[in-house]
């Protein structure tokens, strides 16, 4: 039987690979949107597969796509977080009058 490919499996992979990738070099919390478009797809995909598994070829590149998704996701809050704490340093520092807080 000829197998198709699975639609949306090179996207998925794709939107995997920009969540991590972005995440680490420039654009943290905007990677989580790469992220949540991955794991859409990667849903949708999987549900395409389950209907009819003999119709398309085996889904590694929607299971490889949906890790990178999870850990550009983690990564992007873990930026987010620290995103936000060196902000809450900086506008402490601004509202101390250039001191440095002791009072934490």
């Amino acid at each position: 039987m000829n197998q198709q490919k699975l639609p949306g499996a090179s996207t998925v992979l794709t939107m995997g690979i920009l969540a991590t990738v972005g995440s680490l070099i420039c654009c943290g919390p905007f990677a989580a949107i790469f992220s949540v478009i991955g794991l859409v797809q990667a849903n949708k995909a999987e549900k395409l597969y389950q209907e009819n598994p003999e119709l398309y070829e085996d889904y590694g590149n929607i299971k490889t796509g949906r890790i990178l998704s999870y850990i550009g996701l983690a990564l992007s809050i873990i930026v987010l977080i620290l995103y936000i704490a060196y902000f809450g340093f900086i506008m402490a520092v601004i509202s101390n009058n250039g001191e440095f807080p002791t009072d934490f």
